[in-house]
């Protein structure tokens, strides 16, 4: 049995989303603010997706995702009130799956926990070794020319998804669309800023990526 963790200090929040869950036979873990969630997490152990909100007593679901990625790549659905663009790509450089803003539909919200949950399951562990650089998804690792590289894990999923489509033109919708698993409503230019950060930290070897003018962007081997 799958287990879901739901972080949100409004009881009545997480009662309507657990019963939905459990619903689909998924085993559900309540939290009422980020410290419990925290500690409910690591004393667990199995936890394999987490629905946490933003705004909470004690520690935020900013910290708690931030505290939750220096472990672990359990996907993360963020629900939030918030709608402002910059609150959203904070979340997504912090390592947030998805975005569900309030109010929501609890079928809807099922829907996206059984859809990541497919995606994290099929993702294959594995390294890929092109031009010097070397991804390792299993470790989330990124080496280039044997020197291990800090990257955000945002910054790990653009690369991966960059070297796994070498030579293709990719508009940054698609980009959005696909590295953040998101249906991204604002402007698909902030993307630039990320790429920007990506080249920055690769060196010389982030002239693989090359900017294709009025589209997107290409990785040239």
């Amino acid at each position: 049995m799958l287990s879901v963790l739901m972080v949100d200090d409004e009881a009545r929040m997480r009662k309507l989303v657990k019963d939905f869950l459990m619903k689909k036979e998924y085993r559900v873990l309540e939290a009422a603010d980020g410290e419990e969630a925290i500690d409910l997490f690591f004393k667990d152990g199995h936890i394999d997706l987490v629905i946490c909100d933003v705004m909470m007593p004690k520690m935020d679901g900013w910290e708690t995702v931030k505290t939750i990625r220096e472990y672990s790549k359990v996907p993360i659905i963020m629900l939030t009130a918030r709608s402002e663009e910059r609150d959203e790509l904070k979340g997504f450089d912090l390592g947030v799956d998805e975005y569900i803003s309030k109010p929501f539909s609890p079928k809807i919200l099922v829907a996206r926990v059984e859809a990541l949950l497919r995606r994290s399951k099929d993702k294959k562990e594995e390294v890929v070794d092109i031009a010097g650089i070397k991804i390792d998804k299993a470790a989330h690792v990124v080496t280039i020319d044997g020197e291990a590289i800090e990257l955000s894990y945002k910054e790990f999923e653009l690369l991966t998804y960059f070297v796994e489509n070498k030579g293709i033109a990719l508009p940054r919708e698609k980009i959005l669309n696909n590295v953040w698993n998101y249906d991204y409503y604002g402007d698909p230019r902030t993307i630039d800023t990320h790429v920007k950060k990506l080249r920055s930290k690769m060196g010389e070897k982030g002239d693989h990526i090359k900017t294709i003018w009025g589209l997107g962007y290409k990785f040239e081997a």
